[in-house]
């Protein structure tokens, strides 16, 4: 009796053992079914979001294209609108002293103070405060004259507080000049309030030349009244003007200017006055003229589009335009790795058997946090799943799935880096300057200064395009003093030349 006991028990051992070894064995299975299924995503994804040179010089050409014929026409209703944003003089390298700027963005607005020291010198005692905008002045499209009395009353008391360090270091008291007022033009974050009436004011003010004039003739004003009637605003700009300002007065073969940013991109350039059509031309100053023609609008059938595009660019609040700017951008590039998570959890079960809530809520991940996952080297993607639990509530998932998360990061971000590349260098063909003349590119931006493998995507495929035997003639530089620093160098030209 005893030993049949025993005989039972160790089959019933026996056949749990069996019975668990069988659990986990279609435990494994199916894990590895929707592993190769979420692969299979991943492998399609990357197939339309291939960007081979041929594809990159088709999309440069039409870029070029666009914009010869947007400059000849004189028509501002193309996808590129070829804007004549700056005609007075760019800075020469031959400015010297201390300038004052403002870099007005949406939320925002950045006071700038540096010393220049010529051409040769780095700038010199660069100072920069932030200052938040109000939210009782954001919610008020019409509370302009507040707002510039609030840059006022700030930019006095920043000059107060810094009036240890004076003109040139002589001892000098802030000598009468020129202030330098850049304007951050992008399209309004998808996550802004909607109260934030001013910020949607701001995203077309460098575009509309009677309110730039309204804008310069309020800050003036203002100016005057704080008692700083020695600064004076001659003109409002886009601030990617002020980065090519910067990179004018290091270097003459400075000739664009690209802005990378977390929240949007923009292009301006120079170009001959000669090549601008009569409706345009009447606004020109200068032998030469700068060009903001505001990218983000191309459009190509070069461009390659995905289902993940196509449903970003229709649930949007601009379906139809910005194609362009929806594929590169910092705002945009977060939302489309999303996206394509959404597939996986969906139809492969990427993080179990249930889609975790918060990745169906649109524009959740951004794209810093992108780039940090991205760029996780740790041995087990420690940082992916940091990000994953603390913007999607996702604490499951293995190695094995945070490396397809990389890989769709990967992706997002080469295709968006090489069209930026194709976009240099159609730009750079545009004016000719490829085979014969050396040209910097000045770019500016938190998805270049901060996205290392972006940035590097950026320069290999315009290595790539343009080949050794004229790498040398397009160079990209990073801005001279960073985000909002263009305001002082566009002070400095502006007194040189009052």
């Amino acid at each position: 009796m005893r030993n049949e006991v025993v005989v039972a028990a160790a089959v019933t051992t026996a056949a749990a053992v069996v019975g668990v070894a069988l659990l986990l064995t279609h435990w494994k299975q199916r894990s590895e079914r929707r592993l190769r299924h979420a692969q299979r995503i991943l492998r399609n994804f990357a197939r339309r979001c291939a960007t081979p040179a041929a594809k990159l010089w088709h999309v440069a050409d039409e870029l070029a294209a666009e914009m010869e014929a947007g400059l000849s026409s004189g028509e501002r209703g193309g996808n590129l609108r070829m804007f004549v944003s700056y005609a007075a003089p760019l800075p020469t390298g031959e400015e010297r002293g201390t300038y004052y700027g403002i870099n007005l963005r949406a939320t925002n607005f950045v006071i700038v103070r540096a010393t220049l020291d010529g051409k040769n010198e780095p700038l010199n005692q660069l100072l920069k405060q932030e200052v938040p905008i109000p939210p009782s002045l954001m919610a008020d499209a019409e509370s302009s004259k507040e707002l510039c009395d609030l840059i006022a009353f700030e930019l006095a008391k920043f000059i107060s507080v810094h009036s240890e360090i004076t003109d040139n270091n002589k001892g000098e008291t802030v000598k009468r000049s020129k202030l330098g007022f850049t304007v951050s033009s992008f399209p309004i974050d998808h996550r802004a309030p909607p109260s934030a009436a001013i910020a949607t004011k701001w995203t077309t003010l460098p575009f509309n030349d009677a309110a730039q004039k309204e804008l310069a003739t309020e800050v003036n004003q203002s100016l005057e009244k704080h008692g700083l009637d020695y600064l004076h605003v001659s003109e409002v700009v886009n601030d990617t003007i002020g980065d090519l300002a910067g990179g004018r007065y290091y270097s003459k073969e400075s000739v664009a200017a690209v802005t990378l940013g977390i929240g949007g991109t923009d292009i301006a350039y120079i170009e001959s006055p000669q090549q601008i059509s009569s409706p345009i031309k009447d606004s020109s100053k200068s032998d030469e003229t700068v060009i903001n023609m505001q990218w983000g609008n191309f459009s190509s059938s070069h461009l390659p589009l995905t289902e993940y595009d196509t449903s970003l660019d229709a649930e949007s609040i601009d379906p139809g335009t910005r194609i362009f700017e929806k594929l590169i951008s910092g705002m945009y590039l977060g939302e489309i790795v999303r996206r394509v998570l959404l597939k996986m959890a969906h139809e492969a079960a990427l993080f179990g058997d249930s889609v975790p809530p918060k990745l169906t809520i649109p524009y959740l991940l951004r794209s810093p946090d992108m780039a940090a996952m991205h760029q996780d080297t740790s041995e087990d993607y420690e940082v992916v799943q940091e990000k994953l639990n603390e913007i999607f509530d996702i604490n499951n998932s293995t190695p094995t799935v945070r490396e397809v998360v990389t890989e769709i990061c990967d992706v997002v971000a080469e295709r968006g880096a090489r069209l930026v590349g194709a976009g240099i260098v159609g730009s750079v063909k545009k004016m000719g300057r490829i085979e014969n003349r050396k040209s910097v590119i000045i770019v500016e931006g938190g998805m270049y200064e901060r996205y290392r493998i972006y940035r590097n995507y950026v320069q290999s495929s315009v290595w790539e395009m343009v080949g050794s035997e004229f790498s040398d003639n397009v160079m990209i530089h990073h801005c001279h003093g960073g985000s909002g620093a263009g305001s002082v160098f566009l002070a400095a030209s502006q007194t040189a030349h009052s």
